[in-house]
């Protein structure tokens, strides 16, 4: 395997021999020779801190602090542009909750409003003291990766299960639509209740439903899922192995589509349901008792997701896509 090169920055003591080497009209290549540098590294450096065509130490030097401090605080341009803060927190804040990506998306699609930020700046600055009031709006708080736990012993419940290395690859590929994922949401265990939510996402448009159900029993469950989908476009279902999925043939029976099912413990095989999942429990975090919870309350929420810019969808909506593709 092939060591990854690392680019070092010059030291002053480099730039001011690359002053001497230039004043006597050596070339670039004779320069990294010298200094036992890459050519590309020397050339770059002319390139960059040369002011009028002339190479000065002394500026190079002054130029790259100065490129440093810059690229360091980048955030900074939100914090002295009024506008832009107050669109940024704006956004970010209910009833709009959209993501640094969409703000930053939404920005370069608009240029008549005079300002852009990229969503590195954006979460540096959320990360920064000025900006850590509103990381509660953003989807998680969580800075680093959740570690995954070690794959468990596999237990196949549900009877007739079609696998998803089935599934055709086209639905793997988001180029057909009509390819739904479906999933349940519960409440706390702590509150002894059974109400839940079921959830179905569309994964070419990502387009959301939500319904709240009384208790996870599979047959239940499964006119749930068939009234969601009543009236929409479905060519195939994908779904995880939870019990409440027992009764897949019903929504089969009544959709048309087969169900496919993740292998067991891996949720990240219907990513797209888990993501809306996440998006949910911006409304109803963890520890909601969904007894408490109206559909009124819900479709609120859904109609929120449903409506913002998406990038995977060049910044439209999850509705507008669905309406095009003709999955609703």
């Amino acid at each position: 395997m092939r060591k990854k090169r690392t680019y070092l920055g010059l030291s002053d003591a480099e730039r001011s021999e690359i002053e001497i080497l230039v004043r006597r009209k050596c070339g670039v290549r004779e320069v990294a020779r010298v200094l036992g540098r890459s050519p590309n590294t020397v050339s770059r450096e002319l390139r960059t801190h040369s002011v009028a065509g002339v190479y000065v130490a002394r500026k190079a030097k002054q130029k790259s602090r100065v490129s440093r401090r810059s690229r360091r605080y980048q955030w900074r341009k939100i914090e002295h542009n009024p506008a832009l803060r107050n669109f940024v927190v704006e956004r970010l804040a209910p009833p709009w909750h959209w993501s640094p990506d969409e703000i930053d998306g939404h920005l370069q699609a608009h240029p008549e409003l005079g300002f852009s930020v990229s969503k590195t700046q954006l979460y540096a600055w959320l990360y920064s003291s000025y900006g850590q009031p509103y990381c509660q709006h953003l989807y998680a708080q969580r800075f680093r990766p959740k570690k995954r736990p070690a794959n468990k012993t596999e237990r196949v419940i549900i009877p007739e299960r079609t696998p998803i290395q089935e599934r055709p690859t086209a639905v793997q590929d988001r180029t057909i639509a009509g390819a739904w994922e479906f999933d349940s949401v519960v409440s706390s265990k702590r509150s002894g209740s059974r109400y839940s939510l079921a959830v179905t996402l569309e994964r070419s448009s990502r387009f959301l439903g939500v319904q709240v159900i009384p208790n996870l029993k599979p047959l239940a469950y499964a006119y749930t899922i068939s009234s969601l989908l009543h009236g929409k476009l479905v060519t195939s279902l994908t779904t995880d192995n939870g019990i409440e999925n027992k009764a897949h043939a019903a929504i089969t029976a009544a959709t048309g589509a087969l169900v496919y099912f993740t292998d067991s413990y891996s949720s990240w095989q219907k990513g797209s349901v888990e993501n809306g999942n996440k998006m949910l429990r911006r409304y109803f975090p963890k520890g909601t008792d969904f007894s408490s919870v109206t559909q009124a309350q819900v479709d609120t929420a859904v109609s929120t997701i449903n409506n913002k810019p998406r990038r995977c969808l060049g910044y439209k909506s999850a509705l507008e896509y669905a309406k095009e593709k003709g999955v609703i």
